[in-house]
């Protein structure tokens, strides 16, 4: 019964796909099926041929593989190795080659031959590529095919280089990479403009003649591109679609990245549904849009002739459910987001004592508050409330090195124009712009640089927050020591990185926190700064009575917005506070007219932001509430109850 409830859930998945509750326990599965594979091979006196993949995916893979080398003695000696692919050109030692990933990540710490790694090669002629090809194919097939091959899964729908297009048979070739992906690369890279244009691969054909295919990916970027991989039809739109037509594949997914398969996005058109609040209220507001009525018109036919038969039945009549779910999504809608004095908040988002709360908004970086919230922001200083902002790193990478030198040359003449003369610029600028002269990509800057980046990040940080109506003393400039490495890959977080919040905190002891809960931000900066703030709030909640009373709004815009269901509170605009917002926005003129890394969206930040605040807003109106301009939307964070709250 089990097995035949399992294919019914996973009836429109076209290839079987394992999902696991996070990328760490999903990576130690697949590193120890490697391992197993090795250990067959070597107990039989045989070689093991591997294809492996480079990216963050595989990462904790090869992480595990070495500890297993380390600690329990496991060799690589018998091991073959076959890398997917590499940009071309790229020399072997660069930062951003696949020769230097591999090895800094696997090969320098194992006891793998040298011999038996083979990379594509970035270097070659042109004119020799091809029958360099031919042998990379051969070298294979002389050692039988390939054992296992790991794969990851780009954004176009890519494996390896395979880009949109690819033919199921093709073999080992040069390609010219989708600008997505060289978009998604350009971090790396320190910018789109320094990406290659085209890359040696393993073809489709090569890949499918693997004995075994093992896809992962993680996080709920991958998930939408997952989504067509898995369920989709087979299309050379979608490279990874054609892994459907091999008898030897398995996905191996972290929850994130299965969330939009149908088993957990729509749960109710593959099986049974245990019906709770949550999942009522997500499962109308998508009735709602699959048939194109506001929620209030949904009717028990709509509800049996879109799978959701059983709800109708178990919590019916469909109008009383439509009601309860209408109910639920106005009491999000408020116009006092820090609470509305003297008010019944029992149906409010936020509440209503004390009348003036302290209030202080987390920002990664120096633009994510007006970004993301600033019509919130503005609205909070206007209604009275102790309002702080804290920049928790000085974003100084993301901004471009003619600027740098545009603001040193008007230091030296603002120095002449006063008759200063103690500080000779003049000697910096020379060095500095030397240096930007011959910069590599994403070579780390000279402090001065650095320094220089980080002045104009805060000055427009200051310009942003003084629009917003913050004083000066309420202005805070934390600069994170994680972030402050200069390199586009930032520190482990460590202590000190807690301590510095904990500290704020207690200086501040706010009623409610505003933090960035965007954690698509293609650079993970966001996550990492939410994570700090969290450890420093269970931390203080264990001593603090402050803190157990205090509540942690997550907010997004740069990069995604909450799902209409998972809105717990929606902050109406008008059409001058959408105007405000924006002006506070262009305070940060660094990031126009295009900021140094965009991520896939090439819009400017502040058209990013009003836009998707004017489309909540039209997700709301579509489901039968007030038409407003424009919403910014908020999630609550849950923090366990503290041991005197149970």
């Amino acid at each position: 019964m089990a097995r035949l409830n399992l294919l019914e859930e996973t009836r429109f998945e076209k290839v079987p796909v394992n999902v696991y509750k996070d990328q760490h326990i999903a990576s130690k599965n697949v590193a120890n099926r490697i391992v197993n594979l090795i250990k067959r091979k070597q107990k039989n006196g045989e070689t093991a041929v591997l294809g492996l993949a480079t990216g963050a995916t595989p990462v904790e893979v090869y992480a595990e593989l070495v500890r297993m080398h380390r600690e329990e003695g496991l060799s690589f000696s018998n091991v073959v190795t076959f890398n997917l692919d590499e940009y071309y050109p790229m020399t072997p030692d660069s930062r951003q080659s696949y020769v230097t990933f591999m090895y800094e990540n696997l090969f320098d710490h194992i006891d793998i031959k040298k011999e038996n790694i083979h990379i594509p090669d970035g270097t070659l002629n042109k004119e020799d590529i091809a029958d360099y090809c031919i042998a990379y194919e051969n070298k294979i097939g002389e050692l039988g095919g390939l054992d296992l091959q790991i794969l990851g899964i780009g954004r176009t729908g890519h494996i390896g280089f395979n880009e949109p297009g690819s033919a199921p048979n093709s073999g080992t070739r040069l390609v010219t990479l989708d600008d997505l992906t060289r978009r998604d690369a350009s971090r790396d890279f320190g910018g789109k403009e320094n990406v290659p244009t085209k890359a040696i691969t393993m073809g489709i054909g090569t890949i499918f003649k693997a004995s075994e295919i093992i896809l992962m990916a993680w996080n709920t970027k991958k998930a939408s591109i997952i989504k067509k991989a898995v369920e989709g039809e087979i299309s050379g739109e979608v490279p990874a679609t054609y892994l459907q037509l091999s008898d030897n594949t398995e996905f191996v997914l972290d929850e994130d990245a299965a969330s939009e398969l149908t088993r957990f996005n729509t749960p109710w058109l593959v099986k049974d549904c245990i019906w709770d609040k949550h999942l009522i209220k997500k499962a109308v507001i998508w009735l709602s849009g699959a048939v194109n009525k506001p929620i209030l018109k949904l009717t028990d036919e709509d509800y049996n002739n879109n799978g959701m038969a059983q709800l109708a039945t178990e919590k019916g009549p469909a109008y009383n459910i439509n009601i309860d779910v209408f109910n639920q999504l106005q009491h999000t809608i408020t116009g006092w987001p820090g609470g509305k004095p003297n008010a019944d908040d029992s149906q409010r988002p936020e509440r209503a004592e004390p009348a003036k709360k302290r209030s202080v908004i987390f920002s990664p970086h120096p633009d994510d508050d007006v970004i993301s919230m600033g019509g919130t922001f503005i609205r909070l200083v206007d209604q009275g409330h102790d309002v702080h902002v804290a920049y928790q790193t000085s974003g100084n990478t993301a901004v471009w090195d003619t600027d740098v030198l545009r603001y040193m040359e008007f230091a030296i003449d603002f120095n002449k124009s006063i008759g200063e003369d103690t500080l000779k610029p003049e000697g910096v600028y020379e060095q500095m712009r030397n240096f930007i002269k011959q910069k590599q990509p994403n070579q780390i800057d000279l402090p001065e640089v650095r320094n220089v980046k980080a002045f104009i990040r805060k000055s427009e940080a200051i310009a942003g927050a003084r629009y917003a109506g913050l004083q000066d003393k309420n202005i805070h400039f934390m600069a994170l020591p994680f972030y402050e490495t200069g390199k586009t890959v930032k520190n482990p977080v460590t202590d000190k990185d807690v301590e510095l919040t904990i500290e704020l905190l207690q200086k501040i002891k706010p009623h409610q926190i505003f933090a960035a809960g965007d954690f698509a931000d293609p650079h993970g900066t966001h996550l990492v700064c939410f994570k700090i703030v969290v450890a420093a709030m269970e931390k203080l909640r264990k001593t603090e009575e402050w803190a157990r009373e205090t509540w942690l709004w997550m907010y997004r815009g740069a990069w995604h917005e909450f799902e209409t269901h998972e809105i717990e509170m929606a902050v109406p605009l008008s059409p001058q506070e959408v105007e405000r917002k924006k002006n506070a926005i262009f305070q940060h003129q660094s990031q126009k007219d295009r900021p140094v890394f965009p991520g896939d969206d090439e819009r400017e930040f502040w058209v990013r932001a009003q836009e998707r605040n004017r489309e909540t807003a039209a997700d709301y109106h579509k489901l039968g509430l007030a038409n407003y301009e424009a919403m910014e939307a908020f999630v609550r964070w849950k923090f366990p109850l503290a041991e005197s709250q149970k």
